[in-house]
């Protein structure tokens, strides 16, 4: 999980680095450095979660994702709302709708799952032994795993007619980014469905 936050640290360097003079740019490298921090936090918690330790509201690392995690999701749907907006305007005529749809349907489920992914173990970390809420962060990394093969694959495979031939560079920055998303979802995954029957755990340590 340590590797994907630094993998997305680099997603963010690289957007900057790539275009520092575009509002694309800067809102890309704005998003991946929201996106890492939310993760960082939310990897810390999984690991407190794995020990069955309990995270109180008031801790320094819940609060810190309970207020990220929500700009994210809104710069995020708010870049999807400005392209869905766009191609309705006629923006990209020569696009294959099939795919345009395709992609704004696996970006936005991606979005709503990631959002849920964060909220729902923010809940948890407080309660680790609920097995309702256990079996909901299973439930949403599960979908979240299929959904990073979506988007890795969109990212990587240019739609004809809607985004240019891209870089190599920027195929494998944005490849190896997404392989290492879906690895660590899975991985993820694997851990909670590991996690005994539930107990209400030791408080986490200041």
């Amino acid at each position: 999980m340590w590797v994907q936050v630094a993998s997305v640290l680099f997603t963010a360097a690289y957007a900057l680095w790539r275009d520092p003079r575009s509002l694309d740019g800067w809102l890309s490298g704005l998003e991946a450095l929201l996106a890492a921090l939310a993760l960082a936090w939310w990897t810390a918690l999984l690991g407190r979660l794995l020990r069955g330790q309990t995270t109180p509201p008031e801790d320094g690392t819940r609060r810190a994702l309970s207020l990220t995690f929500p700009w994210l999701t809104a710069l995020r749907l708010g870049l999807w709302g400005t392209l869905g907006l766009a191609l309705l305007a006629g923006a990209a005529p020569e696009a294959n709708p099939v795919a345009l749809t395709a992609l704004m349907t696996v970006w936005f489920g991606a979005i709503v799952s990631s959002n849920a992914v964060f909220g729902t173990l923010v809940r948890l970390s407080g309660a680790p032994g609920d097995p309702p809420l256990r079996q909901r962060l299973r439930e949403w990394l599960n979908l979240s795993a299929a959904l990073a093969v979506g988007m890795t694959v969109l990212n990587v495979v240019p739609v004809r007619g809607f985004s240019g031939t891209p870089e190599l560079g920027t195929q494998l920055v944005y490849g190896l980014g997404g392989l290492l998303d879906v690895l660590a979802t899975v991985l993820a995954l694997r851990a909670v469905m590991a996690l005994g029957p539930g107990t209400a755990g030791a408080p986490a340590k200041p």
